[in-house]
Order: structure tokens, then sequence, then C-alpha cells
């Protein structure tokens, strides 16, 4: 197994994720099969019970796991399907050497950071490194590992130290890493100039910490200067070539098109030693295919001259990570029709009564933004706050034949608000809202363990079914035959099974069902341009190169092209 460490330097949040995706996307071009595993040095056993605003949104895998957001971007980039087991926190680390320690595995030995802890980060990587993630079902030939947070950390340490030791057993020729740096301009501007002590401090402490890197990638605004290559390559005692200039792009699809510009590909494959590596012709060329596909699309992003608004009604919007797989979701969509999207950010609890009277410019400026949007989303959330704007949302683009999208609590927010408005239920809630309430259009679902958060919820891909008498409806034309699609859940509320009845002869269409027909999956409304409500969440399995059939259909119809759209999947299919 060949290893390629990214970690970081100077501060968090400087790019390793999609610096860390693009060097694996431009392995698996070349036909290799390339995998990737985030380490997180928090204490959580998992992303499932941190605050969206915070840490960004959670990212669910197929067989349940609540991951960081950085498991999303991979999966996204490299058309992984990674597990639980691909993301490292070090509550997981340290909850399996306490079990084991419970059990009585150390045969009484004082159990120690070295090497009881150190030793299972090194079995654990090893363990998930091998394991297929991709539709070759090949054992993976490279492992991309992103070490979260920044060298020098405190938390961090134990990592840096198994790493190191890693390092050691791949051997010589196996392990490569890259250090992602920042390159401040100061002062910021065309007049700035590019400073590279911050980079010489973070290089230092890696290589005081036991680790060296091969390759120094520099995050900067604008493309570095010879001078600042020179002098990074100087002060940190590196080639030129290993000093990787990533300056801010357009888009980040364009991250890989400048790192191979700049012959990453090339410098890993001889510190790899890649050059004689075993390469299945059929992957070489599907490889091919892939690198083409990619570059026509993110060179397409560019030039499409047309713009699709999007008005995204969430709660979480003070940080736009929060919704990370769906504005990703939405620029997959939107590459694919050839267009831009225009993403507008509106604060769901802005659009309700109470702001008109306390802060009566932004509520005017939220419904202008809805109003003159050509497509309204709303996005999963949890709690009260701004879920009555929410439905103001919903019922304007039922009314205006606005095309809409609701996903989890987007859809089950839908549902009460046609119960309110149009099935004749004024007082229609949910059991999250308003436990007290009389008339719950959505109920916690039975098997919920009420007295628990991390974990509890109705997690990972489960399978959806296309109920009979629906083949009018626009979403399920995108899948052509298929009785039933497989996406990923991650929600603890259901439609209350006790209103169905009421709402479907209300005229709500309940098009997609679990398998044994009780829990409610999709809702669509047939005389309306779009309007679709999913309980699962279809961004998680949005990818770049095949973007989501709920996205792009949504996105589609805010284009004028979904029939154009279907017609081609159906073509295809």
């Amino acid at each position: 197994m060949k290893y390629v460490l990214v970690s970081g330097g100077v501060i968090s949040g400087v790019g390793k994720g999609i610096i860390a995706s693009s060097v694996g996307l431009l392995l698996k071009t070349t036909g290799l099969t390339v995998t990737y595993l985030k380490i997180d040095p928090y204490l959580n056993q998992d992303a499932g019970t941190m605050n969206p605003v915070e840490h960004g949104e959670v990212y669910v895998t197929d067989d349940g796991g609540e991951m960081d957001l950085d498991i999303g971007s991979s999966s996204r980039f490299l058309a992984t399907t990674l597990t639980r087991d691909h993301n490292i926190t070090t509550g997981k680390i340290y909850q399996q050497v306490l079990d084991q320690e419970r059990r009585g595995d150390f045969l009484g030995k004082t159990v120690q950071v070295v090497p009881h802890i150190t030793n299972a980060i090194q079995d654990w990587i090893e363990r998930v490194a091998l394991v297929p993630t991709d539709d070759s079902g090949r054992q993976p030939d490279i492992c991309v590992v992103e070490l979260g947070g920044t060298v020098g950390d405190i938390e961090s340490a134990p990592f840096i130290h198994a790493i190191s030791q890693l390092q050691r057993r791949a051997g010589k020729g196996n392990f490569v890493q890259i250090h992602v740096s920042y390159v401040p301009m100061i002062p910021p501007g065309p007049g700035g100039e590019q400073k590279t002590k911050p980079t010489q401090r973070a290089v230092s402490d890696v290589r005081s910490a036991g680790l060296s890197p091969d390759l120094i990638a520099c995050r900067c605004e604008q493309p570095l200067s010879s001078a600042t290559i020179q002098k990074v390559a100087d002060m940190c005692q590196v080639e030129n070539n290993k000093v990787i200039a990533v300056h801010d792009v357009s888009t980040t699809y364009h991250v890989p098109m400048l790192l191979e510009k700049q012959n990453v590909l090339e410098t890993i494959s001889g510190l790899l030693d890649l050059s004689n590596y075993e390469r299945p012709p059929a992957l070489v060329e599907q490889g091919k295919e892939m690198w083409k596909q990619w570059v026509g699309l993110a060179q397409g992003s560019v030039h499409a001259l047309d713009t699709v608004n999007v008005a995204l009604v969430g709660k979480y919007i003070s940080l736009k990570d929060a919704y990370m797989s769906v504005s990703k979701s939405l620029e997959h969509a939107a590459m694919h029709c050839r267009k831009q999207v225009n993403i507008i950010w509106v604060d769901a609890a802005q659009l309700e009564d109470e702001t008109l009277q306390t802060a009566p410019v932004q509520f005017h400026k939220a419904w202008h933004d809805v109003c003159t949007a050509d497509a309204i989303l709303v996005p999963g959330a949890f709690g009260e706050r701004g879920t009555e704007g929410m439905i103001k949302a919903i019922t304007w683009a039922r009314t205006k034949k606005v095309p809409f999208l609701g996903v989890c609590m987007g859809m089950q927010l839908s549902v009460i608000e046609y119960a309110r408005n149009v099935a004749g239920i004024p007082d229609a809630n949910s059991e999250e809202l308003k436990p007290q309430g009389k008339n719950h259009a959505i109920v916690y679902m039975p098997e919920i363990d009420k007295t628990k958060l991390g974990g509890t919820m109705r997690l990972g891909k489960h399978a959806c079914v296309f109920q009979e008498g629906t083949e009018w409806s626009k979403l399920r034309k995108l899948y052509g035959d298929a009785p039933e699609i497989y996406e990923r859940h991650r929600h603890r509320y259901e439609v209350n099974p006790e209103l169905i009845s009421t709402l479907e002869s209300a005229g709500l269409n309940f098009i997609g069902k679990d398998t044994k027909g009780e829990r409610m999956e999709i809702v669509e409304l047939k005389d309306h341009p779009w309007f679709v409500g999913v309980q699962f969440h279809p961004e998680y399995l949005s990818r770049v190169l095949a973007p989501s059939k709920t996205f792009l259909g949504f996105f589609a119809a805010a284009a004028g092209c979904l029939d154009e759209v279907t017609k081609g999947f159906n073509e295809k299919n």
C-alpha cells in the first residue's frame, strides 16, 4: 500500500480537503484505484452531534456513519463509496483502546498513548486503506490520508507520532507527505507582499514533530511570484518544483487542473515509483475519460452565460459550509445543464412576521430574494427557529408555481404547509416543533431512542419504492424504469401515518415510500413545474460527473430545460 499524507499548518480551513481530493483525482485518472481517509483530532466519536454553524455539515455514508464534511468532498471528487471507518477521530480511537483494556486484551500492561494509542491509529489506517471503495471492487493502490486540524495542536500529537511510525512501516517509496500552508499578502491586495515566514514556521513545526514534507502546497490569494517560490524552496530545503502554488480560482473544480499544470502528478509518481505500477487497461481508459469529462465540465462552467438564481431558505446560513453538499449538488446540476447557479442565502427567520416589527429592512430584503428567485430550496435542519419562515417560503413556491425542492425537514415542512393551507388542518405541525400540539402531521419514528442524540437517527442508505400510478411524476421520469432507488437518510421524524389518507385525498401525492409502504419518502404535486419533497438527502450521493437526479431535475425545471434533461437521461438508459 502506498500513502499520500496531506497535513496543514499556520491555520485550519486552508483547503487541505480540496487539495487532498484533487491529488486523489489526478492519481485516479491514470488508472490507479484510490481511497481516502480523514483524521479528525477531536474527542467526539463522530460529527453527528456537532453544531453545523461551528463545524459545517454532517456528511452521511451508506452504512450510516456521520462524518466530517471533507469526506463529502473526497466522495464527490473521487466517486468513492466510503464507510464510517474512513473517518478516524480521537474519540473512536480511545473508545476502541479502552474497550480492549476492559476486556483484558493487554494482559495487565499499563495502557499508554505510546504505544497503544499510536499502534491503534496505525492499525486502523492500514486496515481501512485496503477496503475497496469504487465500482471496480479492486483493493486500493493508494490511500490519501488527510490529517485534520493544524500540526502543532496538542490534540494532533498522537496522530503525528503514529503517522511518523506508519511512514517507516510503509517503507521507502511508499509514503509521500504534502504539507499545506498559507502565504498571506501583506497588506492585502495587488500592492501587497507575499510573506513566507508563516510557511517557514509551519514546516519547522512539522519537522520537529517527526515528519518531513516532500511537497509544500502554498495557499494564497494571488499566484505565487517566482521570488516567493524560490524563497520557500530555499528556507524549507525542497526543490522549486516541489513548492506548489494553490491560488484562489473561480471554482474548486479548477484545483485539480491547477495542480496538473504544475506537474504534481509526475512529482508524486516519481516519489512513489509509480511509473511501472500495473494498471488494468480498462481503468486506464476510464481514467482518461474521467479527466476529459472533468476538464470539459469545469471549463464549461466558466463560460456558461445563463445564470439561475436559487433561494436557499435555511437557518444555518451564517456558515455556508453547513450546506456544503447541497450547494455542491446545485453546482453539479448547473454544470450538466451548461448554466451557472447563483445561490441566494436567505435566513428563514427573517421571513417571519416578527422580523417585520424588529428588523423591517431585513424582512423586506429576505422576501425580495425569495420572490425574485427562479427556484426555492428548503434544506434539512433541526429545531423550531425559522421554521415558520420556511413554511411561508414553501407557500409562495406552491401557489406561485416556482420550482421547489424540500430536503428532509424541508419535505416535512412542505407536508405541514399543505396540511394547513389545503387539507384543512390549520394547526398542523410537527412533534419536534410543537410537542404539545394536537394535530401532528410529522411525528417521531417509533424506533427512535429519545434519550440520546448521537447515532440514534435513521441513518444511511435505504430503499425508496416508486408507487403504482405515479408514472406522471417528473422526478420519477428521470429514473426511467427503475422501480426503486437507494438514497442516504438522516432523520428521526416521519409523516404521521394517520394523516396519509387525508393528505392524499387533498391532492398531495406520496410517490415514493419505504419497502413496507409505511414511511413516506417522496411527495410531489402534479400541476406544478416542480414541487418535490424528499425525506432522504440526495446531496450525499451527488458527484461532479454524476449529479443527483433530484437536484438535477429541480435545477433543470428552474432553468427551463427539464424536458431536455429528462429525454437525455432516458436515452442513455
